[in-house]
């Protein structure tokens, strides 16, 4: 099992920043892609960005060269700065994970979620 712990969020002016951090722990083999997804109300959840352990990166279309996700493969974290936010960035944004783990002598791959934390962003 894996444990996504995020932090970061809150009420920030539009035009303002804000930084959210992703933490995973537990029995982890390896962790293969990380990402952050954003569901605001009455929406779909959405993809917002991911990175791979390379360090490939995909953005959806509304947040490219405003968000800039990265991550700490030593400290198994993922990063996602925020600039130049908008009201309709406003949503609970989850991290996400998909992770190898151990399970015995052998090793199992899946997908796992944060708890989301909230992102309001005021006009």
């Amino acid at each position: 099992q894996v444990q996504l712990v995020e932090s970061g969020g809150g009420l920030v002016q539009a035009g303002g920043s804000l930084r959210l951090s992703c933490a995973a722990s537990g029995s982890i083999f390896s962790i293969n892609a990380m990402g952050w997804y954003r569901q605001a109300p009455g929406k779909r959840r959405e993809l917002v960005a991911t990175v791979t352990g390379s360090g490939n990166t995909n953005y959806v279309d509304s947040v490219k060269g405003r968000f800039t996700i990265s991550r700490d493969n030593a400290k198994n974290t993922v990063y996602l700065q925020m600039n130049i936010l908008k009201p309709d960035d406003t949503a609970v944004y989850y991290c996400y994970a998909d992770s190898t783990t151990f399970l015995g002598a052998t090793t199992i791959r899946g997908d796992y979620w944060g708890q989301g934390t909230q992102v309001t962003v005021s006009s």
